[in-house]
């Protein structure tokens, strides 16, 4: 198997790069495990359950829509009613954020040491 460093695969890179930045952004993770959590949810019920700007979730979601990881459905109805889920691809990535979820979960209280003792010796 050949060694695939950024000087050999340069638009491959780019390509991945831009796939894991949905792993750098957190609100397409908490989005992502959100929906994981419940299967379908209405766009106000994702922005309260998340605590998330209208304008930043119409964005996330767009985003995450575009990649293939979330469905849009919209029904005729007055007001119009709009549903997001998880595509296959979308649960398929939401499994390895599980793990990075539970992982920061069981490390906050070291984390949170890791970080007191940083703040300590920047500002004695």
């Amino acid at each position: 198997m050949k060694d695939h460093s950024v000087g050999d695969c340069p638009i491959a890179c780019t390509k991945v790069r831009s796939v894991l930045a949905r792993v750098g952004d957190s609100w397409s993770v908490l989005v992502i495990l959100a929906l994981d959590g419940v299967g379908v949810m209405r766009f106000n019920e994702l922005k309260r359950h998340l605590g998330i700007s209208q304008r930043m979730l119409s964005l996330t979601l767009r985003e995450l829509e575009r990649d293939g990881m979330v469905q849009r459905r919209v029904f005729d109805a007055l007001p119009a009613r709009v549903e997001y889920a998880l595509t296959p691809l979308g649960a398929s990535f939401a499994a390895p954020i599980r793990v990075m979820g539970l992982w920061a979960y069981e490390n906050l209280a070291q984390i949170d040491s890791a970080r007191a003792a940083f703040d300590a010796r920047l500002n004695p």
